[in-house]
């Protein structure tokens, strides 16, 4: 069997994709995600917070979401279905920090949970810190006093 034969049979025996289905997924619980950080944010301001204030309180509200349901179980299952749709909003970090630490709890606290917590959020907080301590070097340099 040369190249263009094997081609031929790995496409005939290969499973479509459902890249249409999964990107409607995506779209609509990422969606409804971020309605419902809207719809949080707009609760908080109703209650007498400040438009920043109750951000930082939605942010607050959602990554203990976040956390809560994936030690419920119930934020996999979410991801499964959504796919990506569960991985750019804010409950996708805390998802990120706490599965690992479920996942590795039985290892103890500390060589476990602790170290383990940040095996997969770990790069993105410490590009994060640097970038944001670069940007403030530069604002510090540069920027109008």
């Amino acid at each position: 069997m040369n190249n263009e034969e094997y081609a031929r049979y790995t496409a005939r025996h290969m499973p479509r994709s459902a890249k249409g289905r999964n990107m409607l997924r995506a779209f609509l619980v990422g969606g409804a995600i971020c309605a419902l950080g809207q719809g949080i944010t707009m609760a908080y301001t109703a209650l007498g917070l400040s438009q920043d204030d109750a951000g930082t309180a939605c942010a607050v509200t959602l990554i203990f979401l976040g956390a809560a349901l994936t030690g419920l179980g119930v934020y996999d299952k979410l991801a499964k279905f959504a796919g990506a749709g569960t991985l750019v909003p804010i409950t996708g970090f805390a998802n990120s920090v706490a599965a690992p630490a479920l996942e590795y709890k039985t290892e103890g606290r500390i060589g476990g949970t602790a170290v383990k917590m940040f095996t997969i959020a770990g790069p993105v907080v410490v590009f994060g810190s640097a970038a944001g301590a670069v940007y403030g070097l530069l604002l510090l340099l540069f920027g109008n006093h």
